[in-house]
């Protein structure tokens, strides 16, 4: 049996070995050169739950099997900013077909602050069994970077899914986008703004398009300064939009337009699902969307679901049908035959 001073050198000489690891590890040059990135973890999959459950006490966390036939890559780099790696997850078909298959890219919601991309995995990894190419990518939050710092690395993933597209495999001309919630309004920000350079930055891949094909808006806003939205009130404290930002909507009206959707349809905006819970303020502007796109003959869906709480594409019930609204209005677009 070690004798007790033997046992404090012992202690002290792995102390020591696990210091000197540490340190290794911290200086090395792949982790040094990534730069801290704040994080506010308030939104979260089982935050909602539990508030959700409040009122719906028989709700549950979406989690299906993962689908046999599909494949993935995690932890990709999909655009590097000043040693600062972007990283996506994305999903496909394990079954070969030559001419690619429509791809969406899933982009997550939490006030432009919070969230992250694993929250919609499920929903990426189902629809990917539906034979569509998914990804879920991280953009740069309002604690690390304000507007329109996300929408120029939601663009950059897009570019990224184009110039890769014989990896996995992808057709480039059937692309779409889906977000939920502050992902919702990037969503249809980023389709509204197709081939607009004010909202390019060009950040990598800049000979590929970001522009795509179709749009799906779970319970995102359309417009910031509008009399159904419920953004910019600061009586109490920043809303989620003022930090996102960076002004209040008094100081700096014109930026608050300029972030929503609604004040960028135009002829050339691709179709539109919308899927809405039963709180009307997280869909502002939608109805005057749907007027605007009626008058360019752009076709468009819409559902929503009586007596749902915000985050209800993260549970069931209400996760299967968000997903088969989405793969048959995509469907419906790309005119795939299942």
């Amino acid at each position: 049996m070690m004798n007790l001073p033997s046992l404090r050198a012992w202690t002290r000489w792995l102390a020591g070995i696990v210091t000197l690891l540490l340190l290794l590890v911290a200086t090395h040059p792949a982790v040094a050169q990534q730069p801290a990135v704040p994080r506010d973890t308030s939104f979260t999959t089982y935050s909602a739950f539990v508030k959700a459950r409040k009122k719906y006490p028989a709700i549950s966390i979406a989690r299906p099997a993962v689908p046999a036939t599909i494949q993935a890559k995690t932890n990709v780099t999909y655009c590097s900013l000043n040693g600062r790696d972007l990283q996506l997850d994305i999903f496909y078909p394990a079954a070969k077909r030559r001419k690619g298959y429509p791809a969406v890219l899933l982009v997550y919601g939490g006030g432009w602050r919070s969230g992250n991309r694993s929250q919609h995995v499920p929903m990426a990894q189902q629809l990917a069994a539906k034979g569509y190419v998914t990804m879920t990518a991280e953009y740069r939050l309002s604690t690390e970077a304000l507007y329109p710092a996300a929408l120029h690395d939601l663009k950059a993933a897009i570019r990224w899914l184009r110039a890769n597209a014989k990896a996995f495999p992808v057709d480039t001309t059937k692309i779409a986008v889906w977000g939920f919630s502050a992902g919702g309004q990037l969503a249809t920000l980023l389709g509204t703004t197709n081939n607009n350079p004010a909202f390019e930055a060009k950040t990598s891949y800049a000979s590929h398009s970001s522009s795509v094909q179709a749009m799906v808006d779970v319970d995102g806003t359309l417009a910031f300064i509008h009399p159904e939205s419920g953004e910019g009130d600061d009586s109490k404290g920043p809303s989620a939009a003022t930090y996102w930002l960076g002004v209040s909507k008094t100081q700096n009206p014109e930026l608050w337009q300029q972030a929503g959707a609604l004040n960028h349809v135009s002829a050339q905006t691709p179709p539109i699902l919308f899927i809405n819970s039963s709180v009307d303020r997280m869909h502002a502007g939608r109805d005057d969307m749907t007027k605007k796109l009626d008058e360019f003959h752009i076709y468009h869906e819409m559902h929503a679901f009586p007596d749902s709480p915000h985050a209800f594409p993260l549970f069931n019930p209400w996760f299967e049908p968000t997903l088969n609204y989405t793969a048959a209005f995509l469907d419906r677009v790309f005119k795939q035959k299942r």
